[in-house]
């Protein structure tokens, strides 16, 4: 995003700096750190009750936008999330990330994890949240949104990455990446930067664009949260076609227009001519004339090339009224001593791997703290950052051991029972045996599920255990509720594939790692691809590919055995014929759904000039595009529906779509 500069930073520094040399007992005392909770958000600050509280309302705003931006009845947090805003820039910028050496300038960072987000603010900024609502655009589409092409998780990103809040009002639209032509320092001294990056407006205003077949058709890939610079045609474009289907309420056929290509393998201008009912050169012009007529961006290009201006109150091209005010969330509030909050900053350290040693030297200062007589003060926190290094070495026993050192400082800390369900799985997986103490791993991550009944990654646990106990349908209900909660994540679709093995439903687990094997994770794709050799075998000797392998290493001569064998089982077997049935796409009104045979349900869709009944084996697992699952109670409801011709009815469902 473009740089962040704040007004009045010099004279703050200054009065810093003339606070530093008054007398010593107005340095001693300790700023109070507050632990502030709403609904969805916790923060952890020392930025004072204030900007706390309004940290708190700026998320939970962000949040409400996007949930009406994509029209979500309900915006899920399959991870954990905290948030820390420092007062102390120095501080922060000491743990902040490293580029090319140096920390990042940007007044905030994201760290993503499996099992715990962590946001970190410079409190002493101004709107320093605004230096992460890309990642968090990001975060919420990941949960929130089913699997997209890159083009629109990133025009979305940038697009929502504009938003500006105040109590009262939203204003987004305008280029996110409108920086300016010069830096200033500390004390508000302007000095000429030498080649500024391009911003969006001025890399649009040239003659060339990318053809929307190419721009739809391009790999980029942001499970990582790993980008780079996002100065580039590739992001300009996505920001400006994402823009235009926002405001010209083209969201629907978006909708459309993806599952034809990623669901039914559509050609791309084909899709486009279907779902937009334009071809795609009409739907570029269109896109092109909507940039053209937006003024605002080339005033505010403008603008910006002129010394004395900065960007940050320049008028953004959307107002609208905040979902959220002060006084419609509930917050509450608790003090948090210094060493916790030290500790809990050390924690996100560890999880940077340029910040890790100086963590870990953070965390060992916390563990040799003694109290007034001496005695040593331990701390709960600092034992489970270590556990979670620890994990991340395989060095199981030693994390079990720091666990066991945090539960006995904090019995009713959850997350020391969700790490030792995660060290037992863990456990087993790096070592290839069964998991140990199955009874009370699953015990442990009930309770953290009714800590925290969004914790995807707790699902998927549970569902691993109960597979390797040997209640695949228990698993596949558990596995069901993580992919809900995180329907974009591939390691949950191999996990639900594996099930659906243990399970002998050959056919569904085929088609999961079919569908895997073309991920864009190559880890998942060589996985997908190695149970597809094996299924085979499996499907035809019964063995499962969960069970541990704890037979000695074979010989070279059972290698040629068990080659031999896998090459009869091929030549003997035959193989699966594929599905050649007719796929149909259909637009109409839902009259009725039937549930009377459950899981199985019948969709009666009038598609105008007839009415068709649509099959699906299970509703709660069809892919839904508009609403979190199938309700058996519709009825009137416009919709959108792929199908596969004939079956047991009219034909069998592929996906709904509602309007």
């Amino acid at each position: 995003m473009a740089r962040f500069l704040t007004h009045g930073r010099g004279f703050a520094l200054l009065l810093l700096l003339a606070l530093s040399l008054r007398p010593h007992p107005l340095r001693a005392a300790e700023p109070q750190w507050l632990e502030f909770r709403s609904a969805h958000f916790t923060v952890v600050t020392d930025t004072g009750d204030k900007k706390g509280r309004e940290i708190v309302l700026r998320f939970e705003q962000m949040r409400a936008v996007f949930e009406q931006l994509l029209a979500r009845k309900k915006v899920k947090m399959p991870v954990p999330l905290t948030i820390f805003a420092l007062r102390d820039d120095k501080r922060f910028y000491q743990m902040a990330p490293l580029h090319n050496g140096q920390p990042i300038s940007a007044p905030g960072f994201f760290v993503p994890g499996e099992d715990h987000n962590f946001i970190v603010l410079n409190g002493f900024e101004d709107e320093p949240w605004r230096a992460v609502t890309h990642e968090f655009a990001h975060l919420l589409l990941n949960y929130n949104y089913p699997p997209t092409q890159g083009w629109f998780d990133e025009g979305f990103a940038e697009y929502f990455s504009s938003i500006r809040l105040d109590n009262k009002q939203v204003e987004m639209g305008s280029d996110p990446e409108l920086g300016l032509p010069y830096s200033e320092d500390p004390l508000g001294n302007q000095t000429e930067t030498r080649n500024p990056p391009k911003s969006f407006t001025d890399l649009l205003n040239g003659w060339v664009w990318l053809s929307l077949p190419d721009l739809f058709t391009m790999r980029h890939d942001t499970s990582s949260y790993q980008e780079g610079t996002h100065r580039t045609l590739f992001y300009a474009q996505s920001w400006i076609t994402m823009h235009y289907l926002l405001n010209k309420d083209k969201l629907s056929e978006t909708g459309t227009y993806l599952g034809l290509v990623q669901l039914q393998h559509v050609p791309v201008e084909e899709a486009i001519q279907q779902a937009y009912g334009m071809s795609a050169a009409q739907l570029d012009k269109a896109v092109k004339d909507y940039f053209h007529s937006l003024k605002q961006l080339q005033q505010d290009q403008q603008s910006a090339q002129q010394a004395g201006n900065t960007n940050a109150n320049r008028p953004q091209i959307e107002h609208f009224a905040a979902p959220l005010g002060p006084d419609d969330i509930a917050i509450s509030a608790k003090p948090v001593s210094e060493t916790n909050a030290a500790a809990q900053l050390a924690e996100v350290m560890v999880r940077l791997p340029e910040r890790r040693e100086q963590g870990l030297k953070e965390i060992d200062r916390i563990l040799k703290l003694t109290d007034k007589n001496g005695q040593p003060v331990d701390n709960e926190v600092a034992h489970r950052a270590l556990a979670w290094v620890h994990i991340e070495k395989k060095e199981f026993p030693q994390a079990a051991e720091e666990l066991g050192n945090a539960a006995a400082l904090d019995p009713n800390d959850i997350w020391n029972r969700y790490y030792l369900a995660l060290v037992k799985y863990k456990t087993a997986q790096t070592n290839h045996e069964e998991m140990q103490g199955l009874a009370n791993m699953m015990i442990d991550l009930k309770v953290t599920l009714d800590w925290y009944p969004e914790f995807a990654e707790a699902y998927n646990l549970l569902a691993m255990a109960r597979m390797e106990g040997g209640g695949a349908a228990s698993a596949m209900d558990a596995m069901k509720e993580a992919l809900a909660l995180s329907p974009r994540n591939e390691q949950y679709v191999f996990n639900q594939g594996q099930i659906q093995e243990a399970a002998k439903k050959w056919e569904a687990a085929q088609a999961i790692f079919e569908r895997l094997k073309s991920s864009n994770n190559p880890q998942i794709a060589a996985a997908a691809r190695h149970q597809l050799d094996e299924l085979p075998t499996v499907r035809k000797y019964g063995v499962s590919p969960s069970a541990p392998k704890r037979a000695a290493q074979a010989s070279p001569f059972d290698e040629l055995e068990q080659e031999a064998k896998k090459r009869a089982q091929e030549q003997s077997e035959p193989h699966a014929l594929p599905n050649k049935r007719q796929t149909q796409f259909a637009k109409g009104i839902l009259v009725s759904v039937d549930c009377s045979r459950a899981p199985a349900a019948i969709l009666l869709v009038n598609t105008g000039g007839r009415s068709v009944k649509l099959r699906t084996p299970d509703y709660k697992s069809l892919l839904v595009i508009g609403e979190e699952s199938l309700s058996c109670d519709w009825k009137n409801r416009k919709v959108a529906v792929n199908y596969r011709v004939g079956g047991a009815s009219d034909g069998d469902l592929i996906s709904l779509e509602m309007q």
